[in-house]
């Protein structure tokens, strides 16, 4: 089976550290994430997908000129301008000359998610989609789903107000279900999206599919993490380190290729890049400093993110999932709490 991995938005609340980079392009204890992905589905089966790109679509072709990423060979479908989720599948659908089954999904989506599940359920359901779906203590920031006991979906709801009644799980419990943002599709979905204009898959296409009894759900409570907020991109390096996916765990946070750390830093639980210099004094905890990043005496980060050669000065203080972008500088003394956008305590490197 092809796989249609969508990568196509502008990752706009992980700013600035996708000013440049497309988010699926960032690093995940020192891997782009789309080498998460890929790996995941090459685990699966999966051995040939197809790029939906948008946004900086270079920065994959230039990072993977080969035309593989690890063990999956690619395509690439670059959308002339944004179609939405659904335009988007179906543009990449004909420009790759799909016309069978296959699995679609969000390229900012960590999972550890049974692929094969999913395709197994989707071939004796005889339905025209099946959607994966993950319990969550709110579904307001998703798509709320509801389905009946043999997983016939009943209702989708994208996005729905806060407070609204809680999905009826597939196979019990208590929490509402929510999309989780992989899909397996005939080709007859493509039949129902309009050509050349935007279309969402969770908005129009979804619930017409759903009006004619055709749509089936998999609920798979496992690992699964939307990165497209810093606290959910801090929480997918962390999870890594704690090993909280099946799939993945790494032992060290900290690159070999760093080796400018003074014996008196004190790093915890986080993730270093290469290249990086860490002064006497300073600490690092919760979290993610990228390559050739430079902290100096008694610098102090916690539970934030620092994007590839930024340099904190002395005695400086981030906290609370602070952001800092690719070679911005925060001045020393500084102290900088969720800050996501350049300030006036940002030098800049002009």
């Amino acid at each position: 089976m092809k796989a249609i991995v969508l990568l196509g938005g502008f990752g706009t609340r992980l700013r600035p550290l996708t000013n440049d980079t497309p988010k699926q392009m960032l690093p995940v204890c020192g891997r782009p994430m789309i080498e998460w992905v890929c790996e995941h589905l090459h685990s699966h089966g999966i051995d040939d997908i197809v790029l939906s790109l948008g946004y900086r679509a270079e920065a994959f072709t230039v990072a993977y000129p080969r035309g593989r990423i690890g063990q999956l060979a690619y395509q690439v479908a670059v959308e002339p301008d944004p179609r939405g989720t659904a335009g988007a599948v179906r543009f990449a659908a004909e420009a790759s000359g799909i016309t069978d089954t296959f699995l679609v999904l969000n390229g900012d989506v960590l999972t550890d998610l049974d692929v094969d599940a999913l395709a197994s359920l989707h071939a004796s359901s005889g339905a025209e989609a099946t959607i994966a779906l993950q319990p969550v203590a709110d579904p307001s920031p998703y798509g709320l789903v509801a389905a009946d006991p043999s997983g016939r979906v009943l209702s989708f709801s994208e996005k729905p107000d806060p407070g609204s009644a809680p999905a009826t799980l597939p196979r019990g419990g208590d929490r509402p279900t929510i999309s989780a943002g992989t899909y397996v599709l005939t080709s007859a979905v493509l039949d129902r999206i309009a050509p050349d204009r935007p279309v969402s898959i969770e908005r129009d296409i979804f619930p017409q599919i759903v009006a004619d009894g055709a749509l089936a759900a998999l609920v798979a409570d496992s690992y699964w993490l939307d990165t497209g907020t810093p606290q959910q991109y801090l929480a997918a390096n962390l999870d890594v380190l704690a090993g909280r996916r099946v799939a993945a765990k790494v032992t060290d946070g900290i690159s070999a290729a760093s080796d400018g750390i003074h014996p008196d830093a004190q790093i915890r639980t986080s993730v270093i890049g290469s290249g990086c210099e860490v002064g006497p004094g300073a600490v690092v905890q919760r979290s993610v400093v990228g390559d050739g990043c430079r902290l100096a005496a008694g610098a102090i980060v916690i539970d934030s993110v620092l994007g590839a050669g930024a340099v904190v000065g002395a005695g400086a203080t981030l906290c609370d999932c602070s952001v800092i972008g690719s070679g911005e500088r925060v001045a020393p003394g500084a102290v900088l709490r969720a800050q996501r956008q350049p300030s006036p305590e940002l030098v800049s490197d002009s």
